[in-house]
């Protein structure tokens, strides 16, 4: 398992929400942890390479950028499972795609302009796959939590 050390956990409690939105963020985020901008970009770049965070970017409401969004969830077998999920990860409105212990075993995101281009995608990644048990579960309405913890 990957050490992280107390400069890693500043930076990384400060860095899952309310992102700083100034010319140089990592400075400012370095200015209010008493670190160099250095130290928080090197930081960083090394969190990523050993894969303690994945990328740090934007979230967007679909319905504000006029997309709409639903979970899916697949009956994958289990010897098509890595091919099942590199087709569906191939769709750039695909935003997390999980394995469950579960009857549905893999569960994903998807956003797209319009429902119909989802349901579009979903019948080419069956026809794709040989996979036709795949439930489009729209929300019909949002509970959204704020996703942070302390590291």
């Amino acid at each position: 398992m990957n050490q992280l050390n107390g400069i890693d956990r500043a930076i990384l409690n400060r860095i899952q929400s309310d992102f700083p939105l100034t010319r140089r963020p990592f400075a400012t985020i370095a200015a209010e942890l008493g670190l160099s901008e250095e130290q928080v970009i090197h930081s960083l770049i090394r969190l990523k390479k050993e894969g303690i965070i994945r990328r740090i970017g934007g979230n967007f409401v679909p319905h504000k950028l006029d997309h709409v969004s639903t979970l899916c969830a697949a009956k994958v077998p289990g010897d098509r499972i890595d091919s099942f999920a590199a087709v569906v990860n191939r769709y750039p409105g695909v935003t997390h795609n999980y394995q469950r212990d579960n009857e549905y075993n893999i569960w994903f995101t998807f956003i797209a302009p319009s429902m119909a281009e989802i349901v579009e995608n979903l019948i080419e990644i069956s026809r794709e796959t040989g996979v036709t048990d795949i439930l489009n579960l729209p929300a019909t309405r949002v509970f959204k939590i704020k996703a942070e913890f302390e590291v």
